[in-house]
């Protein structure tokens, strides 16, 4: 399912205009980017939460040169459903 199919079936289902509910998605997922951006996690109740995982220093080798590169500590976004989510998946 793409972005356009789910502003398609919240304009079905809502009555809404599509051009309404895009700026409604668009809105939710830059909202979501900028508080992940600041550090800040995400919690939507029954469905999951959108959190930041700490990916420690480590030493890695870059084969085509065939050199020893250190990737420094960084952040990675990450979703975990919430258990009424994987109960209705399973």
């Amino acid at each position: 399912m793409t972005k356009a199919d789910i502003v398609n079936e919240v304009a079905k289902a809502t009555g809404l205009e599509k051009t309404t509910v895009q700026a409604v998605v668009e809105s939710f997922m830059d909202n979501i980017k900028v508080s992940l951006a600041q550090e800040k996690n995400v919690y939507l109740r029954g469905f999951g939460s959108f959190i930041l995982k700490k990916r420690a220093e480590k030493t890695a080798r870059n084969i085509s040169k065939n050199t020893t590169i250190i990737i420094p500590e960084h952040n990675i976004p990450a979703f975990k459903p919430a258990k009424v989510f994987m109960s209705k998946i399973k």
